[in-house]
């Protein structure tokens, strides 16, 4: 239980970093958050795959 929580907070500690670094990058603010916009996609459809390939493999077994 505790290595979930620390594996959690590593995870969530890299997501808000990267979050500030795009934030305060020296770019225009509508590709900044074209770039947000497109990166949260790209990992709610790679998060929706590797779902979709456990839900398949738990089926399997």
């Amino acid at each position: 239980m505790k290595t979930d929580k620390t594996l959690l907070g590593i995870i969530g500690g890299v997501a808000t970093g990267v979050i500030l670094g795009i934030l305060f990058a020296p770019e225009k603010s509508t590709k900044t958050r074209r770039k947000i916009l497109n990166k949260s996609i790209d990992y709610t459809n790679d998060l929706k795959d590797k779902f979709d390939l456990l839900s398949r493999n738990i089926t399997k077994k």
